[in-house]
């Protein structure tokens, strides 16, 4: 696949309304003209700041390319997780985890989202699969965090701490300036005590977040209280793997009082994700607000698709707004630096949003990679060419494990 494309020593953009911005040469936005900076009209295309996708699964990249449903229909969401999710991530190989990745980073870019937060998991391929999805992001030239959702589903503690072995590995050895490394943990009623508590020693260790479902549907909750607590906010929390920072994804089954005692923790909502999955809205997350950003759950990275369903659920004109610019000061927070706005000295993660929606120019950290609606890093029509190849390869394993079960 291509390289990204190489960035102009720096930018000075024009766009709706008389808006200009200048990018200095290392990328970040100037207070000022910056001497030879390449001119760029946007036209009447509004600049905006790169959107964020707070939570996503790039491992379910290949599922719009024709993914067949289970021959036995899912009745409740832990059998749509069982039928259609954990039996995907299974036969995951190299060559798919890479065309799906590459393919879904490629489209969050064509629509202006110029950051993922993803959250992995690929039981039979857990070593280095974080690496296979940084040089994704490489390639492609956009902003990510990173980990591996450690899980016991399938091959008890042993595949658990096999997942946060990779976590641990990536965090330590990544030197990539656009990628960051989390500890993950699946969902909690798929992982023991000690998993979390081993968890929450790593990311004391390295000083990093967890990156966590939870109370995404009821199943976790009740497995919690037969264990003694409260509920999956409430394990976490007595075993130490809430840290300040962490994101905690979905929170559909908690009241506004559990999720006031964590102030100090992120909340992603997923709309379009809960309302295909029936789990619920997450109405305990009302007292949050700007700790609550927006993410797709494996959903393309299409944010205008995910307000507009966040439009359907909440009449609060300002709750999407409110949600992007959570995403953006979450962000900010992971890579500690001023990602939030087009303020002089924050990064430059830019758009050039036409009046129709379309991103017509896209820029991260200075370099652009979308321009005239077309992207500079990969060659479209290849990616999407092996993405369907290895769709193909990747149903067909799906269909002789259900065979098999």
């Amino acid at each position: 696949m291509s390289t990204a494309h190489p960035r102009a020593s720096a930018w000075h953009l024009r766009g709706a309304g008389g808006a200009e911005l200048w990018i200095d040469a290392d990328g970040y936005l100037a207070d000022g003209p910056v001497a030879g900076a390449v001119a760029v009209d946007c036209g009447g295309a509004t600049l905006e700041p790169g959107r964020v996708c707070a939570h996503t699964h790039l491992y379910s990249g290949l599922a719009s390319f024709g993914m067949p449903p289970p021959v036995k229909r899912p009745e409740h969401f832990i059998e749509i997780l069982e039928r259609i999710w954990w039996r995907l991530d299974r036969v995951l190989d190299a060559p798919a985890l890479v065309a799906g990745a590459r393919w879904a980073v490629a489209e969050a870019l064509l629509a202006g989202t110029t950051t993922l937060i993803d959250h992995h998991e690929s039981p039979n391929l857990i070593a280095g699969s974080l690496d296979l999805l940084a040089e994704v992001f490489d390639e492609l030239g956009a902003r990510g965090a990173l980990c591996y959702g450690a899980t016991e589903r399938n091959g008890g503690l042993a595949e658990g701490r096999a997942g946060l072995a990779e976590c641990a590995r990536f965090v330590r050895a990544n030197r990539r300036p656009r990628v960051r490394g989390l500890v993950g943990l699946h969902a909690a009623f798929t992982v023991s005590d000690t998993l979390i508590e081993e968890a929450a020693a790593l990311a004391s260790e390295l000083a990093v977040p967890v990156h966590v479902h939870v109370a995404e549907g009821v199943a976790d909750v009740q497995h919690a209280r037969a264990l003694g607590y409260r509920g999956p906010l409430e394990r976490l929390r007595t075993l130490g793997a809430l840290p300040p920072g962490s994101l905690a994804i979905h929170g559909v089954h908690l009241t506004p009082q559990q999720v006031a005692s964590a102030p100090h923790i992120w909340w992603v909502q997923n709309p379009r994700s809960n309302q295909g999955n029936g789990v619920g809205y997450p109405h305990g997350l009302v007292g949050a607000e700007g700790r609550v950003a927006l993410g797709t759950d494996g959903y393309p990275a299409q944010m205008d698709a995910e307000l507009a369903e966040l439009r359907e659920l909440d009449d609060d004109p300002a709750v999407g707004p409110r949600r992007l610019a959570a995403g953006r000061a979450l962000i900010s927070e992971l890579f500690d630096e001023d990602i939030s706005g087009l303020t002089p000295g924050a990064v430059a993660d830019v758009v050039a949003r036409d009046p129709d929606g379309r991103a017509r120019h896209v820029w991260v950290a200075g370099a652009q990679v979308v321009r005239d609606g077309a992207l500079l890093t990969g060659d479209l029509g290849a990616l999407r060419a092996d993405a369907e190849a290895q769709a193909i390869r990747l149903w067909d394993r799906m269909a002789v494990m259900e065979e098999m079960e």
